[in-house]
C-alpha cells in the first residue's frame, strides 16, 4: 500500500467529498490541501489538468489521478 497519499480539492465539490468518504472508509491516511485555501495546490492542479482546475487531483505515490473513481484509487493503492 502506498504510504503517501494526498488530495487536492475543495470543500464544495461532491466529487472531492466522494474521494475523502471512500479513503476514511477504506482506513486510508491521506493529507488534504484545500486548493481555495492553498494557491500552490491550486497551481498544481491546473499544471497537470493542463490549465484546467479539476478536483480532485489525488496523488499516491509516485502517481497522480485526476477525479479518479474508487476502484481506480483503490487499484492506484495496490
Amino acid at each position: 500500500m502506498a504510504d503517501n497519499v494526498r488530495v487536492y480539492g475543495a470543500d464544495w465539490c461532491g466529487d472531492t467529498v466522494r474521494t475523502l468518504r471512500h479513503l476514511d472508509q477504506s482506513g486510508i491516511a491521506y493529507d488534504y490541501v484545500d486548493i481555495d485555501q492553498n494557491a500552490e495546490g491550486e497551481k498544481k492542479v491546473i499544471e497537470f489538468n493542463r490549465g484546467k482546475r479539476r478536483i480532485p487531483l489525488v496523488e499516491i505515490g509516485e502517481k497522480a489521478l485526476s477525479v479518479p473513481s474508487a476502484e481506480e484509487i483503490d487499484q492506484a493503492l495496490g
